[in-house]
């Protein structure tokens, strides 16, 4: 629509601008009365040497079209107001013959991205701290997915470093293999944590820490052992989280998994003469780069995160050949990736510009970063299940007698807590408040769950199958179906700023629209327009449908 517009001016302005200039300087009105599109003309002006709104004032007389219902100048500005019935057709028939494929754009054909997101630290509970990367790389992922790219989601468990060290060394000194074996990860939870209790009274505790690591690096049975044990009891309580958010993953090789290639790349870091040996440890300098050297191996022969993320990037090129890797991970990291990326650089791979760092801001709890080494936790799992619950009271008050009460509850519940999250800017950081979450009134997901549920009822009353659109004029249809006209444009930006955000806010103004319009006019009137509400209705439940599994929410039919 922005595009055959522009293509008026340009042609009424003797092409003075391109039309691509023209298109972004085209703006939409705040308020409605204001017209549908309005054209700054101080461009213009400037190349005819010309009085702004003398200018704007020319153009009216001479833009003209089928979409165009009238122009009006308003000092330096034409505002447009368009032909609601003749656009809104062309929207309503757009969506409803589209489909669930409405707003593709095709950019990501023939293309891979691989995500890194996720990525919680075995032996340690699933908390609120995780939450952010692990349904931000999801929905990032999805809307690759829409934009026509494979996708590779890994899971890149922490099931490496030091930390193991540290949780075998609080084992031995106080651990208790039954409690255990009955609360796996509280009882592990509490012995990492009593392990920086202790050692700040007796340092020496870390280097018998860093002892059993080195064992556990030289495959030392007692250690392997604990470590196995750990991982696995993680991994089965991890399963439960992720299934209750409707998460997977294409691949769950932690850092574990690339040990035995990781001789191989330092060998070839040595081969090209960028390993240096500094205060007994090996580092590549990279004081070129504006960066602190990366350390690939300490003084103690022990690797680190950079020298397992170099190993992990070249396997995952080799493996997937992917024309972009992201990492939704904090943004502590930054400079972690950048050295990481620079490394790459200088052993020849050019594909390492195509690794892009996705950070994002933090859950606060009462202005702190959350950290499990202090205690200050709250589990993932305890949040899901409480919204579920208020879902099922909430159900239980207003629906008493719906049909799979339990399932819509979950949808609703989890809902509520992902869209909680997608819809704040991804660097922002966000203090953590159950009793926010859990609120189901105003920009909420559960409200743009009951606004499609509301809309598949309307559909259901009618019976109507098929639908005949000719267009609605109406002040309320008009701003639902300008807004059904922008969802292909809000996906694009979504894919390009790698922010959700932009699908959530939006989804909540439709959502309001929608509510707006239903409020104000009576949508099953048995009247000649009939089917063209009921044809702007179905596209609404569409674009709220895929907007809902874009962000890994899904969309209750009944609610």
């Amino acid at each position: 629509m922005k595009k055959t517009i522009s293509s008026c001016i340009q042609v009424a302005t003797n092409y003075a601008l391109s039309e691509g200039e023209i298109r972004r300087l085209l703006e939409t009105p705040k308020i409605p009365e204001h017209g549908d599109l309005s054209f700054p003309c101080f461009a213009l002006a400037k190349i005819d040497k010309e009085n702004p709104s003398l200018v704007a004032k020319a153009l009216t007389t001479k833009l003209t079209h089928e979409w165009i219902d009238h122009v009006k100048a308003v000092g330096p500005y034409v505002n447009i107001f368009l032909n609601k019935k003749a656009i809104s057709q062309l929207i309503i028939q757009a969506v409803l013959h589209q489909g669930e494929n409405y707003g593709q754009s095709g950019i990501g054909k023939g293309k891979t991205i691989v995500l890194d997101f996720s990525s919680p630290n075995i032996a340690k509970p699933f908390s609120m701290g995780h939450l952010r990367s692990t349904v931000i790389g999801h929905s990032l992922a999805l809307i690759a997915e829409k934009h026509g790219y494979d996708t590779v989601k890994i899971n890149h468990l922490g099931d490496w470093g030091t930390q193991f060290g540290k949780l075998i060394t609080a084992y031995k000194h106080w651990g208790n293999e039954a409690l255990i074996k009955k609360e796996p990860i509280k009882e592990l939870l509490q012995l990492y944590v009593k392990f920086h209790e202790k050692a700040e009274e007796h340092p020496h505790l870390h280097e018998e820490a860093r002892a059993w690591f080195r064992k556990l690096e030289l495959d030392d049975e007692e250690a392997k052992q604990l470590w196995s044990w750990f991982r696995d009891e993680s991994l089965k309580e991890f399963e439960k989280t992720y299934q209750l958010l409707g998460v997977s993953f294409d691949s769950n090789h932690g850092e574990a998994f690339y040990n035995k290639q990781m001789n191989a790349i330092v060998d070839t870091l040595q081969h090209s003469d960028l390993l240096y040996t500094s205060d007994g440890a090996e580092i590549v300098p990279l004081s070129e780069e504006n960066l602190p050297p990366c350390l690939i191996k300490k003084s103690d022969g022990a690797t680190l995160y950079a020298t397992r993320d170099i190993t992990a990037a070249i396997y995952r090129k080799q493996t997937y050949q992917f024309d972009e890797a992201l990492y939704i991970v904090g943004p502590e990291q930054s400079i972690h990736f950048q050295q990481v990326k620079a490394v790459l650089s200088k052993m020849g791979h050019s594909w390492a510009a195509h690794i892009h760092h996705i950070p994002f801001g933090l859950y606060l709890q009462e202005g702190k970063k959350m950290s499990t080494r202090k205690g200050r936790v709250i589990l993932l799992e305890e949040v899901l299940q409480d919204a579920i619950q208020l879902a099922a009271e909430n159900i239980d008050q207003k629906n008493p007698h719906l049909k799979n009460k339990e399932e819509v509850a979950k949808s609703v519940g989890v809902g509520a807590i992902i869209f909680h999250d997608l819809k704040n800017e991804r660097m922002k950081q966000i203090e953590f408040s159950l009793e926010d979450m859990l609120t189901f009134e105003g920009e909420t997901g559960p409200y743009v769950q009951y606004t499609q549920a509301r809309a598949q009822s309307i559909l259901h009353k009618s019976r109507q199958q098929t639908y005949q659109i000719e267009g609605l004029s109406s002040a309320y249809a008009w701003q639902v179906a300008k807004l059904l006209s922008l969802y292909p444009n809000k996906l694009v930006l979504a894919q390009e700023k790698s922010a959700p955000s932009i699908i959530a806010k939006y989804l909540i103004r439709l959502a309001q629209s929608f509510n707006k319009y239903y409020a104000n006019e009576k949508i099953l009137h048995e009247d000649e327009h009939l089917s063209s509400r009921l044809g702007l209705v179905k596209a609404v439940t569409i674009i709220l449908t895929d907007g809902l599994h874009l962000l890994g929410m899904k969309a209750p039919q009944k609610m």
